[in-house]
């Protein structure tokens, strides 16, 4: 083999796997862990659970393990997700939510300072007002971005 395609073989497969490493996946505290979904909400990705809580944060290391090092999960990064967000461009969908109004966007498909303690799948598109709002202030961004 080419020893310059051998490099770049190392190298793209190098970054991964030291992340993995560096990545405190936490314990399996949470009532969900072990369930084949990840409650973790610093992953994103198909491998998620439908329902998503804060202190489930370092508490579901089996599911989110698993499905990070079968390439399902990524970390979420904020500070990434923000600038790849293009609110204008984004269907907040309205107010019908059992919380609309309240300050905290419910939509599971954002997070951030903004979004509220315990994201559901079925609050998509039904918290539009505060959604908006807090993604114009830059308080939420796109999980999955």
């Amino acid at each position: 083999m080419n020893l310059k395609l051998l490099v770049a073989a190392i190298a793209s497969v190098a970054p991964a796997a030291v992340l993995a490493q560096s990545i405190n996946f936490g314990d399996d505290a949470s009532q969900w862990s072990n369930d084949g979904e990840c409650d973790d909400r610093r992953f994103r990705g198909a491998g998620m659970a439908q329902g998503l809580d804060r202190d489930d944060i370092g508490h579901d290391a089996t599911d989110c393990r698993t499905g990070f090092d079968a390439g399902k999960l990524m970390i979420w990064d904020f500070a990434a997700a923000k600038a790849a967000t293009q609110c204008s461009a984004i269907n907040f969908g309205d107010d019908k939510s059992e919380w609309p109004n309240d300050g905290q966007c419910d939509d599971y498909r954002f997070d951030g300072p903004g979004a509220d303690f315990v994201l559901l799948s079925e609050d998509i598109g039904h918290d539009a007002s505060d959604c908006r709002q807090l993604c114009d202030l830059g308080q939420i961004a796109v999980r999955d971005y």
